[in-house]
């Protein structure tokens, strides 16, 4: 039992994983530690410091450089999900550590499906509605609620998870329109939507949606100069990564009534520190990132663990290596 190589996973912190798949195989082959809370700094390292094989729950425990250079025992690295944005894989690569990823399943689905929940649920007060009603009230003046068909949606990025978002935005019956940075009127027009400047959209929308990557020209896209010119009335979702806003701009700008209101599912820290100001914003609808936390995506997560461990203890080819 002592040979037994050290399997440490990292980041389930739904306690989801062993949920959904038979572990007795890697159980008998592995000495398996799970760790359910977050891990930073000095507490990770000691968690990860005699591991044979890391698992990272998508890119909830960032890896860089100098954290794998203290890992001599590594051999091999795994992660859910196709991407891995806080993970330096250029680090693993030169030390010749094999790298896996497992299938992502239909997160594109279940975070379209939260990005109109959030929509929902801010535009209609849905929180607040529940609380009147919870608190043996019945309404107020939040009750005349506004309605979104005939209104503007306007999507900042048109790829997979955008489109499918428009989509439902159509159903409603609202016009859209669209931006990002590399937009064409062709590509806006094959999804019904018009392109438009990110100054247009951001004036007339009376909801905007972001779905870009953050990159290079992405990062910081809304600041405090673009949030001023949304709409008194507007509603800003991003269920897509908090680096495409100024997290203090949008903090200012929510208190100066524009836009006025947001609902956001990703953030700068996760998870958000208890104190921060954003659990307390008034005119803010969060959730905790849960576009893909859902209990398809985890079996899936699930089974590509346990696929590529099994395939590593039987020294088989690994069945979805990652691929920069």
């Amino acid at each position: 039992m002592a040979n037994l190589p050290n399997v440490v996973i990292l980041g389930d912190y739904e306690r989801a994983l062993r949920r959904f798949s038979n572990w007795s195989k890697v159980d008998k082959h592995c000495h398996i530690a799970i760790h359910h809370e977050p891990l930073h700094d000095e507490a990770l390292y000691e968690a990860v410091k005699d591991a044979d094989v890391i698992v990272l729950v998508r890119d909830r425990i960032p890896f860089n450089e100098a954290l794998i250079a203290r890992l001599p025992k590594l051999k091999l690295f795994l992660f859910t999900g196709k991407r891995n944005g806080t993970l330096d894989t250029s680090a693993l690569i030169s030390r010749n550590i094999p790298i896996a990823c497992t299938p992502g399943g239909p997160s594109k689905e279940t975070t379209t499906e939260l990005t109109w929940a959030l929509i929902l649920g801010a535009s209609k007060h849905l929180v607040r509605q529940n609380s009147l009603l919870h608190s043996g009230g019945w309404r107020d003046e939040l009750s005349v609620l506004p309605m979104l068909s005939g209104e503007r949606l306007g999507m900042i990025g048109l790829g997979s998870i955008g489109s499918a978002v428009a989509k439902v935005g159509q159903a409603f019956g609202m016009e859209i329109v669209a931006w990002s940075p590399n937009m064409t009127t062709e590509r806006a027009a094959a999804q019904n939507a018009k392109s438009v400047s990110l100054e247009e959209l951001l004036k007339t929308s009376k909801v905007v949606s972001l779905h870009l990557v953050a990159g290079p020209k992405t990062k910081g896209l809304l600041g405090a100069e673009e949030l001023a010119m949304m709409r008194s009335d507007a509603l800003l979702a991003n269920t897509s990564r908090s680096a495409l806003i100024d997290t203090k701009a949008l903090q200012d700008a929510l208190a100066a009534g524009r836009p006025g209101q947001a609902a956001i599912d990703v953030f700068d820290m996760e998870p958000l520190p208890a104190n921060d100001a954003l659990r307390n914003t008034p005119n803010l609808l969060t959730t905790p990132h849960l576009g893909f936390v859902a209990e398809p995506v985890f079996a899936m997560f699930s089974k590509g663990i346990i696929d590529t461990l099994e395939a590593w203890l039987e020294q088989r080819p690994l069945p979805h290596p990652f691929e920069p």
